[in-house]
């Protein structure tokens, strides 16, 4: 495998649940650090609910590897941001056998 080029920063993410001051919770995600990371685009579909019609694209996100359990892995149900485009994380695995880079294989959804 050769070398990745890694040519975009993005933000990792993680959700936070913080009290709303009604009792409840609000969704907040939290910067966990920024990874400079290679994107692949897939194929696209349209989706949604009745009230709400979202474009989705598949994506393969390729960063440096970290090992299991560090802060800097990212996990399924995090997500990664550039700038205003969010990439929410479906699953993680190593890209190589050496575990240098892993990949990311995430979803880019936009308002239709």
């Amino acid at each position: 495998m050769s070398a990745p080029r890694l040519t975009r920063r993005m933000v990792l993410e993680a959700r936070s649940e913080v009290p709303d001051g009604a009792g409840g919770f609000a969704v907040a995600w939290v910067a966990l650090g920024e990874v400079w990371a290679a994107v692949v685009p897939g194929t696209g579909r349209e989706g949604g609910a009745e009230a709400v019609s979202l474009g989705e694209v598949a994506v393969k996100i390729t960063l440096r590897g970290a090992p299991e359990g560090a802060p800097s892995r990212p996990l399924p149900g995090q997500r990664l941001r550039e700038g205003g485009r969010l990439f929410p994380i479906l699953a993680v695995t190593e890209a190589d056998a050496a575990g240098r880079y892993l990949t990311c294989f995430a979803r880019e959804e936009v308002p239709a």
